[in-house]
């Protein structure tokens, strides 16, 4: 059944009413065809409106979407082969973090991405996306891998950030995601980031300093959560509306403003209403990208890979 947002109620109403006459067993004269194919015309161009002026509260919403497609399903659909690798060899495996082997395109290489779940159980079980030091020392482990055998490293980044447990800062977390970026900027290979839904804090980024960064056109990434960041500067997790327009987390502000290099579109109504869709407009750009950096040397990656950050910095000091 599919899951409506506050703001997408005009829609909502129109696709119940589809239902019902699609339900009815005598419809007095009614023409169910024309009347459906009228509501649903109507309730597409509804979704369309909407979607064509998502405020950045909106777009926060839609990226956390229970039913947008996940990391995982980006890997089933995308990558042939695929051999799940799990442990960081340290303390144990963090299922928040999940990746392995495989063939994207026919290329073999190194998938990498922070899973949320898709139901409580799942949920659950991935720690709703949000990893503790071994999930990101597992993030290395496969990184290093992936050097080592010249696999392109694909990321896929969805969580609302690093598990701020007590347990998570005993075992080291804030060290687990300074070196997992360190890594990052290191591998020899290429390495892509693709942020699909949440993109929240260190937890995000260290799975992101890529050689090219993309992200879904309804995704987010964002250095805090709204709600923190209004808990913070107004004490008031109300504000998280005006929170989330200071913040310039949308994918939009942060092409314009450098910090990403590409925005994959989204299907009408976001990922969640298609995710086949978004799973080959992901594809479509994912392979475009890596053909452009397969010919580049390890030294040459990483050169580029690191001043492409630096400048991030050197821009905001002007």
């Amino acid at each position: 059944m599919r899951q409506f947002l506050d703001f997408e109620k005009p829609v909502a109403e129109l696709e119940n009413k589809i239902d019902e006459l699609r339900q009815m067993t005598d419809p007095e004269g009614v023409n169910i065809e024309e009347e459906t194919a009228r509501l649903s015309e109507k309730a597409e161009k509804h979704l369309r409106t909407i979607y064509a002026k998502l405020t950045p509260w909106q777009k926060v919403q839609v990226a956390r979407h229970a039913q947008r497609p996940h990391a995982q399903d980006y890997i089933n659909a995308l990558v042939t082969d695929y051999t799940p690798l799990a442990g960081d060899r340290l303390f144990g495996d963090d299922k928040a973090v999940v990746g392995g082997m495989g063939r994207f395109d026919g290329t073999p290489v190194m998938v990498i991405g922070t899973e949320r779940g898709s139901d409580l159980e799942t949920r659950l079980q991935h720690n709703f996306g949000m990893a503790r030091p071994e999930g990101y020392r597992k993030a290395q482990r496969l990184m290093t891998l992936a050097g080592q055998f010249g696999l392109p490293i694909l990321t896929f980044i969805d969580t609302a950030g690093a598990w701020p447990g007590i347990d998570a800062e005993q075992r080291g977390q804030a060290e687990a995601i300074a070196r997992s970026i360190a890594t990052c900027f290191d591998a020899p290979v290429p390495l892509i980031a693709t942020v699909i839904g949440e993109g929240g804090s260190g937890g995000a980024v260290a799975l992101g300093a890529g050689d090219k960064v993309l992200m879904l056109e309804h995704a987010i990434y964002s250095v805090i959560s709204p709600e923190a960041c209004a808990s913070i500067l107004w004490r008031d997790p109300k504000q998280a509306s005006t929170a989330a327009e200071t913040l310039r987390l949308t994918a939009q502000d942060l092409k314009r403003l450098g910090l990403i290099d590409q925005i994959i579109p989204e299907p009408v109504g976001g990922a969640q209403r298609d995710p086949d869709a978004a799973r080959k407009a992901v594809g479509k750009v994912l392979s475009e990208t890596l053909k452009d950096l397969l010919p580049l040397a390890p030294a040459r990656l990483k050169e580029l890979r690191r001043e492409k950050f630096l400048a991030m910095g050197r821009e905001a000091l002007h």
